[in-house]
């Protein structure tokens, strides 16, 4: 059995539909079989027939898209929608893609506001459909194993938390040429109230809740903008106090010169540490107060059920981020399929962010942006 999928977005020159279409297809439970890829009828048609598509299933407007196939019989429709567009681009599609009957898998951050993040809840509340939000890097096996650790007690009460997400490539004005990427990222209209802080500052934030299980309860910004010119910010640091006590320090920044993705977490308790990062996502280092660093493998058998269910192949062989991408779009498919009668979906398999992620994500974006541009600095964070 496998999911029949539509696509909205992921036309010629994206860089995320590539990587969608890719995760969708690592395990064999998806099938591709419409598409709706650009605003661009022409363009959206070269790109269903570059991808072998039935013509009449290539659409020139998501609204299209939608309303013809939920016309199909029902054992031809698509039953999962995957939305891969500019952020001012999620909402009215996903909003559609649940009103008729579909699922939907969407890249982050949901929604282009916070107002719209919390109406896009009430509709997924309403309709009784899913959606997954796709964080990338809680897909990590790694990750999985870190938050296992911390849910156990292994570290004690987690006092402290750092997380950074330093990348390089908008450290000149990259927005004025053809770099479609930088374009609509560093644009207010298409990209929303935050520049680095929406499009990775939101993936180091889910990271950090996800991995110790804590909730941010106040922050306070520093956000800059470094290159002249830019309209959004490119640059930031953000003092945080999570729920428990603890207090962190989120960093993400765009012009790092010469940084590429190493998106690193630190988490710290009272007997000891976690450490992590993406340019060795295959190893997770456990520091004990009294006694040596720990430094755990993908793969290998001593690791959590969370961690194996979500490795492929045996310890040594590298894993990396295509295959976190595609852990998402496999457990969500697990589930599914579980609510279309299929085998029940393993526990861990339950396990992918979902609308809750979206809303939080969305509410630190404005949270963070209210701090940076606020006196008194510390905000409270309200969802």
């Amino acid at each position: 059995m496998k999911l029949r999928l539509g696509m909205i977005g992921g036309g010629q020159g994206s860089f995320i539909g590539g990587v969608h279409r890719i995760a969708a297809s690592l395990d064999g439970l998806y099938e591709l079989v419409a598409g709706a890829f650009s605003s661009n009828p022409d363009t959206s048609r070269a790109t269903g027939q570059e991808l072998n598509l039935a013509p009449d299933r290539v659409y020139g407007s998501y609204q299209e898209m939608l309303e013809q196939e939920a016309k199909r019989p029902e054992a031809e429709r698509i039953q999962v929608v995957s939305i891969v567009t500019p952020n001012h681009v999620h909402f009215a599609p996903a909003k559609m893609a649940l009103e008729h009957g579909f699922d939907v898998i969407l890249d982050k951050p949901m929604t282009f506001s916070l107002a719209e993040a919390k109406e896009l809840r009430t509709v997924v509340e309403t309709t009784g459909r899913r959606l997954c939000l796709t964080h990338t890097y809680t897909g990590y096996p790694m990750l999985k194993e870190a938050k296992q650790l911390v849910a156990a007690g292994a570290l004690g009460t987690i006092r402290k938390v750092y997380i950074e997400y330093p990348q390089g490539w908008l450290s000149t004005y990259e927005e004025g040429g053809a770099n479609k990427q930088a374009a609509w990222r560093t644009d207010p209209t298409r990209s929303g109230a935050a520049g680095a802080m929406g499009d990775i500052g939101t993936h180091a934030f889910n990271l950090l809740e996800y991995v110790s299980d804590l909730e941010v309860t106040q922050l306070c910004a520093d956000i800059n903008v470094v290159v002249p010119g830019r309209q959004l910010d490119d640059d930031g640091a953000v003092l945080l106090k999570m729920n428990n006590g603890a207090s962190g320090v989120l960093v993400a920044t765009q012009v790092a010169a010469g940084e590429e993705n190493n998106l690193r977490l630190r988490l710290y308790g009272e007997k000891g540490g976690l450490d992590w990062q993406q340019a060795d996502n295959n190893t997770l280092l456990v520091k004990w107060l009294d006694k040596p660093t720990e430094i755990r493998r993908t793969g290998a058998g001593y690791l959590s059920a969370a961690a194996l269910h979500n490795s492929r192949i045996p310890a040594g062989h590298p894993e990396g981020y295509l295959e976190a991408f595609a852990n998402l779009y496999r457990n969500f498919a697990l589930i599914l399929m579980a609510d279309l009668g299929g085998p029940a979906a393993p526990p861990e398999a339950a396990d992918y962010p979902g609308v809750e992620d979206g809303v939080r994500g969305m509410a630190f974006i404005e949270s963070v942006i209210a701090s940076g541009k606020s006196e008194q600095k510390w905000t409270e964070f309200t969802v």
